[in-house]
């Protein structure tokens, strides 16, 4: 089978590999869409365990169905969630499922950016979902990214009362505000520094958008009656923006930082500021069974407009090329790659 071997961002190699075999317990899933995520060109990310397939933003067909499993068959449409938790150990039972040792271990076989995936044991049991009949395999890509932003906007615990600051519009950012508007968040404001990225963000549901920089906070407030805004979903990794987070929060607000730094970044905290401004500071990463669940009705029931987002099509021998316009975080939003050659 063909898949895309990654080296670096510059570097993606199509070869011919393997076709993974399946055990007893597993499946084998012809994959059909897979879309790249920010995360897959985050080199610093990546780089360390490269050469690497990678893709976990996948929607498929299950192709092969080994013998002890009985929830799947042959020519089920599905997506399948690459980490997956254990559910019974001391973070899984508190709600801390992303800090689950099996979650960060576990993952499908070879990656999502090739032809076939073999799903483990795991992976079937608490990761392998139908997708509804009136789900598309373009749109099954977005179950776990919008699952990853409902889980996000759980934690933050935003609601129809409040207003939301995106800072960082790109594919996270839209459906942050998306998932907002789907909520009836009263004020929802999104920043970038791409116009273009602004315009999308105005155009999936944001009632301001401003271009980002030093006086984010002075514009907030001329837009929120004079107040900052309750609840800053912050979703790029940029320092600038995570000091306008802090500045932009309001007395017992949230800041929920939806993207990782790379592991050398320290962020000077204003301290005083936070503290006699009582502000509550959250993390999120990854999405569960009931993230994903959430994530499938809302898909189903057309509340989250992802086809729109979906700015890019290539077939997988052209892979670079997305690759290329993800880094570049331009006139590109959704980019998905289909392994079998059609764009």
């Amino acid at each position: 089978m063909l898949a895309a071997v990654y080296y670096n961002n510059k570097d993606i190699r199509v070869k011919d590999v393997p076709q993974p075999r399946i055990g007893t317990d597993e499946l084998l899933v012809k994959i059909m869409a897979s879309g790249i995520c920010g995360s897959d060109v985050m080199e610093w990310y990546r780089i360390e365990k490269a050469p690497r397939i990678l893709g976990h933003e996948i929607a498929g067909t299950v192709v092969e169905v080994g013998e002890n499993v009985k929830t799947f068959g042959v020519g089920d449409r599905v997506f399948v969630s690459h980490h997956v938790p254990c559910y019974e150990c001391r973070y899984c039972k508190r709600g801390a499922h992303t800090q689950c040792d099996t979650l960060k271990s576990t993952n499908f076989d070879p990656g999502g950016f090739a032809q076939y995936v073999r799903v483990p044991a795991i992976n079937v049991r608490y990761g392998t979902f139908r997708l509804p009949d009136n789900v598309s395999f373009d749109e099954g890509t977005f179950v776990e990214p919008l699952g990853c932003v409902i889980r996000g906007q759980r934690i933050a615990g935003v609601s129809s009362q409040h207003t939301v600051l995106i800072i960082g519009a790109g594919i996270s950012g839209i459906l942050h505000v998306q998932l907002a508007s789907a909520k009836g968040v009263a004020r929802i404001i999104a920043t970038d520094i791409n116009d273009h990225r602004l315009t999308m963000a105005q155009r999936f549901g944001a009632h301001h958008v401003l271009n980002a920089g030093a006086e984010t906070y002075r514009h907030v407030r001329e837009i929120n009656d004079g107040h900052d805004a309750d609840i800053v979903i912050v979703c790029t990794a940029a320092l600038d923006a995570i000091e306008q987070a802090f500045t932009s929060v309001d007395r017992g607000g949230t800041v929920l930082l939806f993207a990782p730094t790379s592991p050398d970044v320290r962020v000077p905290l204003p301290l005083f500021e936070l503290y006699f401004k009582g502000v509550t500071i959250v993390f999120s990463y990854a999405a569960v069974i009931d993230d994903i669940k959430e994530a499938l009705a809302m898909l189903s029931s057309k509340n989250i407009n992802v086809l729109d987002m979906v700015t890019h099509r290539f077939p997988l021998n052209d892979i670079q090329h997305g690759f290329d316009l993800v880094f570049q975080a331009d006139t590109s939003l959704k980019v998905i790659i289909n392994p079998w050659g059609q764009a």
